[in-house]
C-alpha cells in the first residue's frame, strides 16, 4: 500500500520495461515515444520488423533508453511466446503491457463492404488481430507477470465505436486517403470486446498486482478528408478532431503509481463526443 502523498515522481518510468504492440504505427509510434521520454524501456512490437526497429533505434538515439524493435505476428501463439521471451531477455522482466495492435486489413474494398456483403473470412480476418490476438499477447504477458512477483500495468486500446455506436451521417462524403470510408460492424464489435476483455482481466489478476485498464481515442486526424473532418467535427464538444500525441497522457499515467489504484476503467479521450 502507498500512504505517501502525491509526487509528480509517480509519472516517472525509470526501470520499467514496456511492450507496445502495433509500436510502428500512426498511435503506437507516439505511444513509444512517450513511454521511453517518461523513462521506460521500450520493446516496438510491430508486424513489420523493419519498422518497429527503425523506431526502436530512434528510441535509443533520443532518449538514450533501451529499446528493441521485434517483428511479431500477434495471430501466432509461438509467435507472441517469442516475443516475449526476447523482450525478457533485452530488459530482464515486463512491467507494463500496452495492447494496442489492430488491423484494417490491406483489402480496404472487402473490409469497407456493407454489412449485408460483409465477407465471413474478412470478418475472422480482423477479429484474428483485433481481438483474438489482444488475448494471445495479454496471456503471454499476464504469465510473465505473474511469474515476476511484482505487479504490473496493461492497458489495452480499444475505440470510440467500441464504446458507442457509429454516427453514420459523418460518413456521407467522408473518405480517407482518396477512398470512401466507413466504420465497419468488425471494427466496432471487435473493440467493444477489448473492454469486456479489460474488465474480466482486471478483476483475474487483481490478487497479483497486476492493473488492466484500456484507452479509448475518439477520432484522430490522419488522412481523413475536409468533409469527414468538418462533419467529425461537428459532433465533439472541443470542435475538432484529435492529434495522434494527444493520447499519449493517458498511456502514461495508466502504466505509471500515479494510476496505482485504478483498475478495470476505460479512459475515454475523444474530445466529449461519448458526451453528446
Amino acid at each position: 500500500m502507498n500512504d505517501q502523498p502525491f509526487s509528480r515522481s509517480a509519472l516517472d518510468l525509470v526501470g520499467k520495461a514496456a511492450i507496445v504492440t502495433g509500436g510502428a504505427g500512426i498511435l503506437g509510434a507516439h505511444f513509444c515515444s512517450g513511454l521511453a521520454e517518461c523513462g521506460a524501456d521500450v520493446a516496438v512490437v510491430d508486424l513489420d520488423a523493419a519498422r518497429a526497429e527503425a523506431l526502436a533505434a530512434s528510441l535509443r538515439e533520443r532518449w538514450g533508453r533501451r529499446a528493441i524493435g521485434i517483428g511479431c505476428d500477434i495471430t501466432r501463439p509461438e509467435a507472441v511466446q517469442q516475443m516475449v521471451a526476447s523482450t525478457v531477455e533485452a530488459f530482464g522482466g515486463i512491467d507494463i503491457l500496452h495492447n494496442n495492435a489492430a488491423t484494417k486489413s490491406a483489402d480496404l474494398e472487402a473490409f469497407f463492404a456493407a454489412f449485408e456483403d460483409y465477407d465471413l473470412a474478412m470478418w475472422r480476418s480482423i477479429m484474428a488481430v483485433n481481438i483474438d490476438g489482444m488475448f494471445l499477447v495479454a496471456q503471454a504477458v499476464g504469465r510473465q507477470m505473474i511469474k515476476q512477483g511484482r505487479g504490473g500495468s496493461v492497458i489495452q486500446t480499444a475505440s470510440i465505436y467500441g464504446a458507442m455506436a457509429p454516427d453514420q451521417r459523418i460518413y456521407e462524403g467522408s473518405e480517407y486517403l482518396g477512398r470512401p470510408i466507413n466504420t465497419p460492424a468488425v471494427y466496432s464489435v471487435s473493440k467493444a470486446a477489448v473492454l469486456g476483455l479489460t474488465r474480466y482481466l482486471s478483476t483475474y489478476w487483481a490478487a497479483h498486482g497486476i492493473r488492466v485498464n484500456s484507452i479509448t481515442p475518439g477520432g484522430v486526424r490522419s488522412g481523413q478528408n475536409e468533409e469527414f473532418k468538418r462533419r467529425y467535427s461537428q459532433r465533439v464538444p472541443l470542435g475538432r478532431m484529435a492529434e495522434a500525441g494527444e493520447m499519449v497522457g493517458a498511456l502514461v499515467f495508466l502504466a505509471s503509481p500515479a494510476s496505482s489504484y485504478i483498475t478495470g476503467q476505460n479512459l475515454i479521450v475523444d474530445g466529449g463526443l461519448s458526451v453528446w
